[in-house]
């Protein structure tokens, strides 16, 4: 039997500080995950589950994006999936008697993990205008609730859909419909906080918002440069293709502030040696190089590495690939320019390593056929990272890295499916002709003016000029940037609606009035009239393969996000008194919710390379979307080629006294998601509210390792915002520099501070000062 939920939060006087780790996975990672699925779902449950994910027939992992390879294991899981997969497989219900007993007041002095930790949403819930319980309702009653706001509106804009990365294709694309339909593109989703800046760059650079890599290219790949990104916690089967890239002798660079156990020494759970672990000979050595590069100065290393290109070019003539250069490029010379007007001494300040250091990196890609860069939020949430992510690929492109075996970019997603939902139009800017194709296919005429991203859309709410929102999947109050902007702004609607699993801080803070539909997970068996259905999510390296649950649903009350997305419409476009009836989108909503296959020849008909869906996701694998800079070295940017870019090397001016605060996730959470009180590889144990600093900024700062401070973040605003009652935890970190756990360090980072172009918010580079606590 699995275990009961916990009766308190974490206790962080039980916080523990041990020496970090310097291997990760192993036989540890194996016994976790067991233990974790165990006191979730039980060890029948568990084997069920388990045994199916990421498999040709199962269902894919909730967590993380990353592609599964043609020879799957029979464990095609890591620790973070299998948390994941516990989470949303757990036992343990959240059925209305938990909302009678616990007000929204009450539950509110609950922390994240102990809300998570109830389990699965079982009924339709209202909290009603002036209520202080949330009450069951049918969803009949919840939907007319819906149906009456949206339709009270002095305009569609004043409505805001977000949507998390965990939703289907199918829904996704219903979704953007019903929206579209209503009559406005406020469609904000996650890949706004974290990957709308490597979309910014590679669309204008490469005419491609994705990556240009597969599989294959990273485990065959002669050189892996991997910025901003930690794997080992994030992604952690990427572990297995770098573990695969060494074996067939490739190097690997690692970037970053803090040392990562899993870009150091991978013991790999998957054969016996990596059980055993590396004092039996087990494990695999990673990283070649390790660069601790200063929080926003990888921009300054990438225009290094040009600079270091540049200067062996000229002096040998051999560097450039001239070739790729002449025929696929444009705006070599400003580039090169801007190169030379760069000093050294600049970009050694500006990133924290020598030169010396630079260079070496940069003579392993003049020797490599191949290089591919990686990254993660570690480049792409900073004012400057769409600067950065163009200096990473004007680097490339000098080497004619794009388009070849073992080279390219490779932009790591998060969330299981945030690229499909991209694809299938979950974007407040979709380009014209998907508008035509859309309306083409459904008979209506669609929105063109610009939507809301994530910020915009805060900025409404708490300005009044949003008055509903709506959120498919996700935990919205606790993935955004400044916390107490972001919930006062969401208190100031008449209906938040949350679409979503498990209990979250987003139920608790509320519009006048709210609802909470519980919906189907991954694991969950989806049937409907038309008989067992399966959906489809899009990796990373955009692959398109099939998702099918197994699990009976611990409630009958519960519906699959396509169902709810399909009834909803049904009201709000195809009955006589629907409100949005006169533009409305022409689809049989009851068809489509009866069989997912409707659905899926809907897309064929309005997004490119999804001919014959239905055929290529039954073969095992499913298919690969279609590429241009990686098939065919054809590139759809604004001038019909790759486009080499001129940018002003910026990075974070830090005053004398203050520091610059990352944030980032624990070993033991994924997302805004708590699994448990530990970092096992940062040697934290049951707590969560730690900062890590250098010794050197100890010192200076007066403060001793283990000391209570409270860090407070400085911006052009003049707003104080505070996080209190931090652990001090002297780390390995570059002076200047610190990190600290999110969501509870969201507070710190103002909304109105964001990426230039992107609007991604700067949760990698907050200045902040540490006082210490009374």
């Amino acid at each position: 039997m699995a275990t009961k939920a916990p009766k308190d939060n974490i206790d962080e006087s039980e916080l523990a500080v041990g020496a970090r780790k310097t291997r990760a996975v192993g036989l540890p990672a194996v016994i976790n995950s067991l233990k974790i699925s165990i006191d979730q779902m039980g060890p029948v449950r568990s084997a069920q589950t388990l045994l199916a994910v990421n498999q040709v027939k199962g269902f894919d992992c909730m967590g993380c994006a990353w592609p599964e390879g043609d020879k799957r294991h029979t464990a095609e899981f890591c620790e973070n999936g299998a948390k994941a997969v516990a989470e949303e497989a757990t036992r343990r219900t959240v059925p209305p008697s938990f909302f009678a007993e616990h007000s929204v007041e009450d539950l509110l002095t609950h922390d994240d993990y102990w809300l998570g930790q109830q389990g699965r949403l079982t009924h339709p819930m209202l909290l009603d205008d002036g209520g202080t319980h949330y009450r069951a309702v049918s969803w009949d009653e919840a939907n007319q609730v819906i149906v009456d706001e949206l339709g009270a509106l002095d305009s569609p804009d004043e409505a805001v859909f977000y949507t998390s990365g965990r939703t289907s294709n199918e829904a996704a694309f219903l979704y953007q419909l019903m929206v579209r339909g209503i009559g406005t593109n406020n469609l904000p989703d996650c890949s706004n906080m974290c990957h709308e800046s490597s979309g910014s760059a590679l669309n204008e650079t490469l005419g491609v918002g994705k990556g240009t890599v597969s599989l294959l290219d990273l485990d065959t790949a002669p050189l892996i440069i991997i910025a901003g990104q930690n794997p080992g916690t994030n992604h952690p089967r990427m572990l297995t293709s770098l573990e695969k890239a060494k074996k067939n002798g490739g190097a690997i660079v690692a970037i970053n502030p803090l040392p990562e156990a899993g870009l150091m020494r991978f013991e790999n759970p998957q054969n016996p040696l990596g059980l055993l672990g590396t004092r039996f000979g087990g494990g695999t050595a990673l990283a070649d190089d390790f660069l601790q590069i200063r929080i926003g100065g990888d921009q300054a290393l990438f225009r290094g590495l040009g600079k270091h290109l540049l200067e062996r070019e000229e002096a040998t003539g051999t560097v450039f690939d001239h070739a790729f250069i002449a025929e696929h490029t444009l705006g070599l010379e400003d580039y090169l320019a801007s190169l030379r007007e760069t000093s050294w001494d600049e970009i050694t300040t500006a990133s924290g390593i020598s030169k010396a250091e630079i260079t070496k990196v940069g003579d392993r890609m003049i020797a490599s056929p191949g290089t591919i860069v990686c990254w993660a939020m570690g480049l792409t949430q900073h004012k400057h990272s769409v600067s950065t992510l163009r200096d990473v690929v004007n680097v490339l492109l000098l080497q004619g890295n794009v388009g070849k075996p073992g080279a390219g970019v490779c932009p790591v997603r998060g969330h299981s499916n945030v690229q499909g939902d991209r694809t299938m139009g979950i974007f407040e800017r979709m380009p014209a002709a998907f508008h035509d194709a859309l309306d083409k296919r459904f008979r209506f005429e669609s929105p063109r003016r610009h939507g809301y991203d994530t910020v915009a859309a805060i900025r409404a709410m708490r300005d009044g000029t949003a008055k509903v929102f709506m959120g498919m999947g996700g935990n919205f109050v606790r993935a955004t940037p400044d916390t107490n902007v972001t919930e006062r702004a969401l208190r100031n609607t008449r209906l938040t609606v949350q679409v979503s699993t498990k209990l979250n801080r987003s139920h608790l803070v509320t519009g006048t009035r709210a609802l909470i539909l519980p919906a189907l997970g991954r694991t969950d068996k989806d049937t409907q009239s038309g008989g067992d259905q399966r959906v489809t999510v899009e990796d990373s390296m955009s692959a398109v393969h099939a998702s099918t649950g197994r699990l009976k649903p611990s409630s009958s009350e519960m519906r699959s996000e396509i169902a709810i997305v399909c009834e909803l419409g049904d009201r709000l476009f195809a009955r006589e008194d629907s409100p949005f009836r006169n533009n409305a989108p022409q689809l049989d909503w009851t068809a489509a919710q009866a069989d997912y296959r409707v659905i899926r020849r809907h897309i064929s008909a309005v997004i490119p390379g999804f001919d014959d869906f239905e055929d290529r996701i039954d073969k095992p694998g499913g298919f690969v979307l279609p590429n241009g800079p990686r098939d065919s070295r054809t590139f759809t940017t604004a001038t019909g080629k790759a486009n080499f870019t001129a940018n002003t090397l910026e990075y974070p001016q830090v005053p004398a006294g203050r520091l610059i605060l990352q944030t980032l996730r624990s070993h033991d959470q994924y997302n805004t998601t708590i699994y448990g009180k530990d970092d096992r590889y940062r040697g934290i144990s049951n707590g969560r509210r730690v900062v890590f600093l250098s010794p050197e900024d100890i010192a200076e700062a007066g403060l001793d390792d283990g000391d209570m401070v409270h860090l407070v973040s400085e911006w052009a605003d003049g707003v104080e915002r505070r996080a209190e009652d931090f652990r001090v935890v002297a780390y390995s970190t570059p002076k200047g520099c610190a990190a600290a756990y999110y969501p509870e360090t969201n507070v710190l980072v103002p909304l109105d501070s964001t990426a230039d172009i992107s609007g991604t918010p700067t949760s990698k580079s907050v200045i902040i000062r540490v006082e210490k606590a009374a």
